[in-house]
This record gives C-alpha cells, structure tokens and sequence, in this order.
C-alpha cells in the first residue's frame, strides 16, 4: 500500500529499507522521499519502520550442544 503519496514510497520500500539498516524516520526521509512534502504520511512511517527494525532486533536463539555428565 502506499504510505507517502506525493513521492509514491511503499509499505513495502519502508520494509526494505529497514533491511537495509534505515534505523530513523529521518534517514528513511533522506533515503526515500517519504515525509519530505506535506508530511501527513510520517506518523504512519514510523510505525512501519518501528516494526520492521523491531523483527530485526530481536535476540538470536543460543544453540549449543548440551554437556552430559
């Protein structure tokens, strides 16, 4: 779905862009577009990105093999 219209930047684009490290609405901004005109769309951004960074942040699981005694 489109979030920003007035420079057509995608639900999606905001998704890959946190892939690809954007960690703040204002880098989205500078990478994007998104927000740079009337702004309407940056409430709705950030909450993407927030999402998007939080799937990132996650801790990764500890695989080990188990000592037995």
């Amino acid at each position: 779905m489109y979030v920003c219209i007035c420079n057509g930047v995608t639900d999606h684009q905001i998704r890959e862009a946190a892939d690809n490290g954007v960690s703040s609405v204002a880098e989205l901004t500078m990478r994007t577009g998104c927000g740079s005109n009337c702004g309407s769309c940056l409430e709705m951004a950030g909450e993407l990105l927030a999402t998007a960074r939080a799937v990132h942040d996650l801790p990764l699981p500890m695989l080990g093999l188990a000592r037995v005694a």
